[in-house]
């Protein structure tokens, strides 16, 4: 192992301790993160320093269950709010650094001649609710039962829009069972979002519920091979704190000892993750082939999943607006039960890192220019 030594501006941030792997990991969904690993960009900043940069979901194994917890130190998490909430109502050292707002298709599907295809259509009608997992409960991690916590927020969010609440529609509860989304296999949770994850495909096809929330590209997937229908997009409602959901915002949070001894390390993340931003705002057609794998999606799906300039926006932010909806979900799933306890939301937010990894980026480019 070797010292970690910043090639930028080093001696500001003084380092502690020894690090000779910087990890990340990221939800099968379009990131900034996920580019700028792609293009060997943060492999080739860290390489400097003798320090590696490995992603949970090409190592797996043990670790893997980090992409549920904030046990590893040296972990940038750019994932689902339904785990990292959760992780912090239960004491995890944890600090938020970023925050991402990418529309990834959430839909309620229908079966085809559905007379639902607006909010108001939902008023009566039997919605599928995937149960909290068995495990889940047991071991009191009731944030990984992710399809539980997204459905609820979907249909919230639909009925808000014209006035209406849960109390207007009848929830089914399906499954509960083991499944997909929060086993620690990262693999088959992402290969399982369009089938197992949403246990109300089948059901809905049946015809023993109405409509079944679904999000993103596999899901897009998985319904066209059922037979399901969008019937209500819900990316086209016409406010943002009514698609607030688990990525919607989507936050960045670290360990609190990677700011503390490693600032510098963090901030050199950051500056890759903004410049691959950068880049996909001139690079569309080779972002959503890289998505491809990010997703585990087809070509169509993604391209129906992710669209209306997406990639203009992919760069993370503490902006006072995401911060507020962010806040939003934190009450969501205090009142549904996915948080243990409350906490002080403001005091768990950074804005240090991602400051700094800006003005670099900025810097650089008046450099350049």
């Amino acid at each position: 192992m070797t010292q970690a030594i910043s090639s930028n501006n080093s001696s500001t941030y003084p380092q502690v301790d020894v690090v000779d792997t910087v990890w990340f990991t990221r939800c099968p969904v379009p990131t900034a993160t996920g580019l700028a690993y792609k293009l060997g960009w943060l492999s080739e900043d860290f390489a400097q320093d003798a320090i590696q940069v490995q992603t949970l979901q090409e190592v797996g194994g043990e670790l893997a269950r980090h992409h549920y917890d904030h046990e590893l130190k040296t972990l940038v998490r750019e994932g689902g709010n339904l785990l990292a909430l959760p992780a912090k109502a239960q004491g995890a050292p944890t600090k938020l650094v970023g925050l991402t707002w990418i529309d990834e298709l959430q839909a309620i599907l229908v079966r085809p001649g559905s007379d639902i295809s607006r909010p108001e259509h939902l008023v009566g009608k039997r919605l599928a609710l995937p149960a909290f997992r068995a495990e889940d409960i047991a071991n009191n991690r009731r944030g990984r039962s992710i399809a539980r916590g997204m459905s609820l927020a979907g249909y919230k969010g639909a009925l808000a829009s014209v006035g209406r609440t849960l109390d207007d529609v009848y929830l089914v509860e399906l499954g509960g069972k083991s499944g997909a989304g929060g086993n620690g296999n990262l693999a088959a949770a992402s290969d399982n979002l369009g089938t197992n994850l949403w246990e109300g495909l089948a059901p809905l096809i049946r015809g023993d519920v109405d409509a079944v929330y679904v999000k993103g590209a596999s899901a897009v997937d998985a319904a066209r091979k059922t037979g399901a229908v969008v019937g209500i997009n819900l990316d086209k409602l016409p406010e943002k704190r009514f698609r607030v959901n688990n990525g919607t915002p989507r936050p960045i949070t670290v360990h609190e000892d990677l700011i503390d001894k490693h600032f510098d390390l963090l901030v050199r993340f950051l500056y890759q993750t903004l410049r691959a931003a950068e880049w996909a705002k001139t690079h569309k057609d080779d972002v959503l082939q890289i998505l491809q794998g990010e997703t585990r999606a087809g070509s169509e799906g993604v391209a129906e999943a992710y669209r209306d300039g997406f990639h203009l926006s992919l760069a993370p932010d503490l902006s006072s607006e995401r911060v507020e909806l962010f806040r939003q979900q934190k009450h969501f799933q205090l009142v549904h039960g996915f948080l243990d306890r409350d906490f002080d939301f403001d005091a768990w937010i950074d804005p240090r890192p991602l400051a700094e990894a800006n003005r670099r980026l900025q810097q650089s480019y008046r450099a350049a220019a």
